[in-house]
């Protein structure tokens, strides 16, 4: 039985990018979870402390899912944005659910 895969993904906006970074992590996540059945949960958050740190918080069925997600188009437009606006990736990891 295949277990759900959880993402941690953390990255760092400046203040000029902050705005329409959250408008396209917001894009993913609204298209992730509308257009992806293995899309379970997709939540964006910023940092108290760091105010242009942009944390994300995705579930999906199973790692298949996840696949699905890097395949999807507007996770192009995702990855795209991150060149575009030099936003730095700190860490993205995985986790099964328990």
């Amino acid at each position: 039985m295949s277990q759900p895969l959880v993402v941690f993904a953390e990255f760092e906006a400046t203040e000029a990018s902050l705005a329409k970074f959250l408008e396209v992590c917001q894009y993913d996540a609204l298209r992730s979870k509308t257009d992806e059945p293995g899309c379970l949960e997709f939540l964006i958050q910023r940092s108290v402390e760091e105010p242009y740190l942009v944390a994300l918080y995705e579930v999906y069925k199973d790692e298949k899912a996840f696949q699905a997600h890097e395949a999807a188009p507007h996770f192009a437009v995702f990855r795209n944005a991150l060149k575009e606006l030099a936003i730095t990736t700190r860490q993205i990891r995985f986790f099964h659910r328990q």
